[in-house]
């Protein structure tokens, strides 16, 4: 038991409802109707249309699993493959610090179309997701900052993520969680090369993520053998993937540390390295009444992360390529004092101001920002005024971060709006998705969460 690849397949094919404290449960919740939200939010927009008519032509017609999108059902496989990258694409789903992984995307429409074909409870699905969450951070973790610089950590550690999600639903045991976990890492891929076309890659990401974790689970039960240790030896995920890998994070505080609670909501509609840096800005401007005007430069001091993601946008030329543009999240901010969905589909990519604005921002490698991260995400900005002064602006905890939380009322209503950006679903069926999330623990059976059409 010394072998943390089978102590970890161990623990989440082992782990129980009862095993895991009330506050967990509730940020499970939580948890899951943010990430439907950003289902819903991300239906509307133009990618997702073609992971819907894939799935319309490779798949079945109908099937005992919901695809949240357009309120049809198909087969889990591809239930999962198109709820999970229509909950990516418009940047507001969740993130955890230390791994630098979206759980959310990838655990959630694996389980959930799991869940629907077996006709799991809601106790059942908040165990499997949980179990996710456990794993697929601490794969993340292990996975290392050097993973980070090339690979799209969701798209590898996301995909153990959701076998292991899928497997717990399924209720495998501890031989048949490991051949999931190696079944699962020799799919996983996701790299970063999208960001310099403004392609839409990384919600293929996601879509394989999930889908794959899904056919590990579900063939491995079957009798599909995989590696007894994907992540260590010479041709190992480690060996592939990281010149800094830790096996030792594998199995790390398993059922003390609960990493799920430890995730962020996303407050700004874009990618997370920016938003240290926009609230540190919101600060400062409103600290000394700044207006954008007012403002001749901003130098953000950051990590080396948010260099590696973000040096590679220079000017957008995709809304989704703007929420990776530091100068245009940043524009947002000050111009119209919000960076959300509706900011970046109306003004990212085509308001003057914003773009001028956009070309005072520079990003600057900063010791103290970077040796905290990635456990925590610091916000530092210099800025120079018109009329020549120096100002800086200071936060320790970006919005939505665990110690800077969103409250139920504000995740209610994050995901009313997302829904209505969307525009797929009505208040009513909003509503009723939120009270059946809240109720989610005492369903005795998963079914569908919207009327099909």
């Amino acid at each position: 038991m010394n072998n943390p690849t089978r102590q970890l397949a161990e623990f989440c094919a082992n782990l129980s409802y009862s095993d895991i404290p009330e506050p967990v449960v509730a940020r499970c919740e939580d948890l899951f109707l943010d990430c439907l939200g950003s289902a819903l939010a991300g239906a509307s927009q133009h990618p997702i249309a073609a992971f819907e008519r894939f799935a319309a032509t490779m798949g079945p017609s109908d099937g005992s699993a919901e695809i949240v999108t357009n309120a049809t059902t198909s087969s889990p496989y591809f239930a999962a493959f198109v709820n999970a990258a229509a909950s990516h694409v418009v940047e507001q789903d969740d993130l955890h610090n230390s791994s630098v992984l979206h759980p959310a995307t990838v655990v959630f429409p694996a389980a959930l179309a799991a869940a629907q074909d077996v006709g799991a409870s809601g106790a059942d699905l908040i165990t499997a997701c949980v179990a996710g969450y456990e794993a697929g951070i601490r794969v993340g973790e292990f996975l290392g900052r050097s993973h980070y610089r090339v690979f799209h950590t969701t798209g590898t550690a996301g995909t153990l993520a959701a076998a292991v999600a899928t497997a717990r639903v399924l209720g495998v045991d501890t031989d048949t969680m490991v051949h999931t976990l190696g079944s699962a890492g020799t799919q996983a891929a996701g790299l970063w090369a999208f960001l310099r076309d403004g392609a839409d890659s990384k919600q293929l990401h996601t879509a394989k993520a999930a889908s794959n974790g899904l056919l590990a689970a579900y063939m491995s039960r079957d009798g599909l053998t995989g590696a007894a240790d994907i992540f260590g030896g010479t041709q190992g995920m480690a060996a592939g993937m990281s010149s800094d890998a830790d096996t030792s994070k594998l199995a790390a505080d398993l059922g003390s540390r609960w990493a799920l609670a430890e995730t962020s909501f996303k407050f700004h509609a874009s990618c997370r390295h920016t938003h240290p840096a926009a609230d540190a800005l919101l600060a400062a401007m409103s600290a000394h009444d700044l207006a954008a005007d007012d403002i001749a430069a901003v130098e953000t001091r950051v990590h080396q992360g948010a260099i590696d993601v973000l040096g590679a946008v220079d000017v957008p030329c995709t809304i989704h390529q703007a929420k990776f543009s530091m100068g245009t999240v940043l524009g947002l901010i000050a111009v119209h004092g919000a960076a959300g969905l509706t900011e970046f589909d109306e003004l990212a990519l085509t308001d003057d101001a914003v773009a001028r604005f956009r070309d005072k921002v520079s990003m600057t490698l900063d010791d103290e920002v970077d040796r905290a991260y990635p456990n925590r995400w610091l916000g530092r900005v210099n800025i120079r005024t018109t009329d020549g002064r120096q100002l800086e602006g200071a936060i320790d905890e970006p919005r939505g971060d665990p110690g800077n939380t969103l409250s139920r009322a504000e995740l209610e209503d994050k995901f009313t709006r997302l829904v209505a950006f969307g525009g797929r679903a009505d208040e009513q069926a909003a509503r009723t998705i939120i009270d059946t999330v809240w109720g989610l623990r005492k369903l005795p059976r998963v079914s569908a969460l919207r009327p099909h059409q």
